[in-house]
């Protein structure tokens, strides 16, 4: 589709001559007035605005403040005549993009808008970027050979190109996040956003703001209007982590999405067309969920059309020596190290333990293991799985790994004055790992 702009103008003459000579580039919008081309701007959200300096009522620069006020992201590139250059770049502080003299050259005026749509479209690019930095999954590649990996490449080969929502299933740390984006990279959607939401980290006050975005003196604090996570995912993926803890108020909202690909901005009036995939994951069932009046079941059948379930590696043993390596390339590179590889008991005690934290947690693993040795290969002793590595012989030895763990778990949280997460990282165990533990032995 063409990049639309607006032309507001006073002169109808010149705004017919933009449509004239813009039309094979751009969708040209038109507006005789500031007033005007605002109400536009708020229904259409075009990509730039062409404004003339010199309008009676509203002048150019009036407009461009209103404008700004409305979306400071906007670009806007002033049009003036010759005598008004010192009005023209005194805009140019208040935020316009750049401006154009009267008579202007059309290969000049098509360059100057091309490159302002093409700063928003980097501006919303960054916008994705950031979000998929700050929650992307800290390995790259999907790793293995198990007959369940390989049967979920097959999977992401077949569906990859369809536009149909996935829901992928799974407990945490097992990679589900890592099989959106290889779905997203396999799709023709590959070089449009891909927008991460983690729905259990978001407050709930919050969710509809940061989820559909949000018109300027919408709530208080919201001085400009906010782009939300379905408009920045427009044409690309929006991934929906943890989709179980999105709150039954919004669960609505989102099967609207689903059913009419439209989002509509908190204190807005007009609803935005989106063109958006959406897969979710959750490590909850959501069937229970239905049951227990927690999640819509409209919208887990909306969202269950291709269900993609990712075995824990408990059940994939047969993956654990590729990723095991693969995570020490990783951590060589990032720590300067040369790690070889496992002695043979290091392979072994890898296999046998049943990894509850998964795919996670033997990465996590792994890099404490290539921090700590100093050889070329890690052997058993560096590899620190559990609380219990000390005692070999654990049928005989129960009775006192119950008493040696609640001892331990019950002094490094009085060292961290009950800060679980604190706690479960002197440990060398996941948090959920550690909530886990303090309920079996009973810690309160």
């Amino acid at each position: 589709m063409k990049p639309t702009i607006i032309a507001i103008d006073d002169e109808k003459d010149l705004l017919k001559t933009y449509q004239l000579v813009l039309k094979k580039k751009f969708n040209v919008l038109i507006a005789d007035s500031g007033e005007a081309g605002l109400e536009i701007i708020k229904k259409q959200n075009p990509e730039t605005v062409l404004l003339d300096i010199r309008m009676p009522d509203w002048n150019g620069v009036k407009t461009l403040k209103e404008i700004k006020k409305y979306d400071k992201d906007l670009d806007v590139i002033m049009v003036t005549a010759s005598q008004e250059l010192k009005t023209a770049i005194d805009s140019m502080k208040q935020g316009a993009y750049d401006f154009i003299v009267k008579p202007f050259d059309v290969e000049e005026l098509i360059k100057v808008i091309t490159n302002a749509i093409e700063k928003r479209r980097l501006m919303k690019e960054n916008l994705y970027l950031k979000d998929s930095l700050l929650e992307s999954n800290k390995y790259q590649e999907m790793i293995g050979h198990s007959n369940a990996i390989s049967n979920i490449i097959q999977t992401i080969e077949t569906i990859a190109p369809a536009k149909s929502t996935i829901l992928i299933t799974g407990e945490s740390g097992t990679g589900k996040e890592l099989i959106a984006r290889a779905i997203h990279n396999a799709s023709p959607r590959e070089k449009n956003p891909y927008v991460v939401v983690n729905c259990a980290a978001i407050p709930e006050k919050l969710c509809e703001s940061t989820l559909f975005g949000h018109e300027a003196g919408s709530f208080t604090g919201a001085d400009t209007k906010k782009l939300g996570k379905f408009e920045i995912a427009d044409t690309g993926t929006i991934f929906l982590d943890e989709i179980g803890c999105l709150p039954y108020s919004m669960q609505s909202k989102l099967l609207r999405i689903l059913q009419e690909s439209v989002v509509e901005r908190v204190g807005g009036s007009n609803s935005l067309q989106v063109d958006i995939r959406i897969i979710a994951a959750t490590n909850t069932d959501l069937s229970e969920q239905v049951k227990n009046g927690k999640f819509r079941e409209d919208l887990f059948f909306r969202l269950n059309v291709i269900p993609i379930h990712v075995s824990p590696l408990r059940y994939r043993k047969d993956d654990i020596p590729l990723l095991a390596q693969h995570f020490i390339q990783k951590f060589n590179t990032e720590l300067n190290k040369k790690v070889k590889g496992f002695a043979k008991d290091a392979q072994t005690k890898l296999l046998k333990y049943d990894w509850p934290g998964n795919v996670r947690e033997l990465q996590n693993i792994i890099e404490r293991a290539v921090v700590l040795t100093k050889n070329d290969l890690i052997t058993a002793a560096e590899i620190h799985l559990s609380l219990t590595d000390t005692i070999e012989d654990l049928s005989t030895f129960s009775l006192a790994r119950t008493s040696f763990e609640k001892e331990l778990i019950k002094n490094t949280l009085s060292k961290t004055k009950g800060n679980q997460t604190q706690a479960a990282r002197l440990l060398g165990i996941h948090r959920t790992t550690l909530i886990s533990k303090m309920k079996v032995l009973g810690i309160k």
